[in-house]
């Protein structure tokens, strides 16, 4: 996983390219750095941190988007790559070299897909679309201008990817300009655009993460008889218990005994895990809500570990926060952060938010590292897929 210091001074930032059904399709990477993108010496350090990335871990089975640099453009550096695959995005000033045309169906050749970064229809990159096949607008741009800019990659034979879309207008934007596919925060949110109350099924997850929330010692037993009340939930967590994951030397039959062995987080987890209706297809938006609250915790502590699960939960199902404050009880320093953006863990969040929003200004915002946020984050991607993951093969399992 990547690391910094005042040395080396890069961000990776990662977001999902999904199609309009919102499944992703690939992950995109950048890394930001204090120097211009043409400075050697940032190229320098943006290759030595692609080479300490894990691509597979941080895409998990989908292709990884990776902004080039000259030497891997050219070949003269090995390119990092992912298991299902690693896409080369081109600057508008690689598109501008006489060589580009070379360097694209070169990697064509060793099944590499190239995406032209910033397009603008300009003449270095219309002449490359073709052999591209992909190119990305601004999702933010006006309307008119967004269109034209769809119209012309697609009369060229490309497909179009909008990047920086961030709000519903920007999605309606990118959907009525014909884009294919959407990049953007890692939670996307649903169509709907007003908030919800939740089903009963759902405040009873919530419940159980209030049980799991307190700050003095928690009530397992409590707990055992919330989960016990719970049909599905008692399967799920006596399944869980008992899979390869703990390795018992024998089997657990009490439903006390298994809420004591999961812990809270894990149980925290499960209850999300069951709000989603996890199954194998909906890996990636509990992938996203584990990520969200790993990082969270990695910059606090366990506070903040409920801080940003809430809070990632919220804005995955479109339940409204002051729902989630209220059915979870959580602890007057928890709502003020979830619902005002307050404190020390109101910080934090704003800062994972921004960083999954790829707004490198806004992270700085908060007062907190970038670097830290980023790696925080990074760090958080790998174990948070390995927990969904099982989540969500328990579910059909159970």
């Amino acid at each position: 996983m990547p690391h910094s210091s005042p040395s080396s001074p890069v961000a990776v930032y990662r977001q999902p390219v999904v199609d309009l059904d919102r499944n992703v399709r690939a992950y995109a990477l950048r890394a930001a750095t204090s120097a211009v993108a043409t400075d050697p010496v940032a190229e320098d350090l943006v290759e030595a941190h692609y080479a300490q990335l894990d691509l597979t871990e941080l895409a998990g089975d989908a292709p990884v988007i990776l902004r080039a640099t000259a030497r891997i453009l050219s070949g003269a550096l090995p390119l990092p790559t992912a298991a299902q695959g690693t896409w080369l995005e081109l600057t508008a000033r690689m598109a501008a070299d006489p060589d580009a045309a070379t360097h694209v169906v070169t990697l064509r050749t060793r099944d590499v897909r190239t995406v032209l970064g910033d397009y603008a229809a300009t003449p270095g990159q219309d002449a490359l679309l073709p052999l591209a096949g992909w190119a990305k607008v601004d999702a933010t741009a006006e309307p008119e201008r967004l269109r034209a800019l769809v119209e012309r990659a697609h009369a060229l034979g490309g497909q179009v990817i909008a990047e920086r879309v961030g709000t519903a207008r920007d999605l309606q934007a990118a959907q009525a300009a014909g884009a294919d596919l959407l990049q953007g925060p890692m939670l996307v949110r649903r169509e709907e655009a007003q908030t919800r109350e939740g089903s009963a099924g759902e405040l009873q997850c919530l419940e159980l993460v209030r049980l799991l929330s307190v700050e003095d010692e928690i009530n397992f037993t409590a707990v055992a008889n919330m989960v016990a009340s719970d049909p599905e939930m008692s399967v799920r967590v006596l399944h869980m218990v008992n899979s390869s994951a703990f390795a018992l030397a024998r089997t657990v039959d009490s439903v006390r005994t298994a809420v004591v062995l999961m812990g809270a987080r894990r149980l925290a987890a499960l209850a999300m895990a069951s709000l989603i209706d996890a199954r194998p297809t909906a890996v990636g938006p509990l992938w996203a809500v584990l990520t969200r609250a790993l990082a969270c915790r990695t910059l606090t502590d366990e506070t903040g570990y409920t801080v940003g699960l809430l809070s990632a939960v919220s804005a995955q199902q479109n339940l409204s926060l002051a729902t989630m404050v209220r059915r979870t009880g959580v602890s007057a320093q928890v709502a003020d952060a979830l619902l005002n953006g307050a404190g020390r863990y109101g910080a934090v969040l704003a800062a994972v938010v921004a960083y999954e929003a790829d707004d490198p200004q806004a992270v700085i915002a908060t007062g907190i590292d970038p670097f830290a946020v980023a790696h925080a984050y990074l760090d958080a991607v790998p174990a948070a897929l390995s927990t969904a993951t099982a989540l969500c093969v328990e579910a059909v399992s159970a």
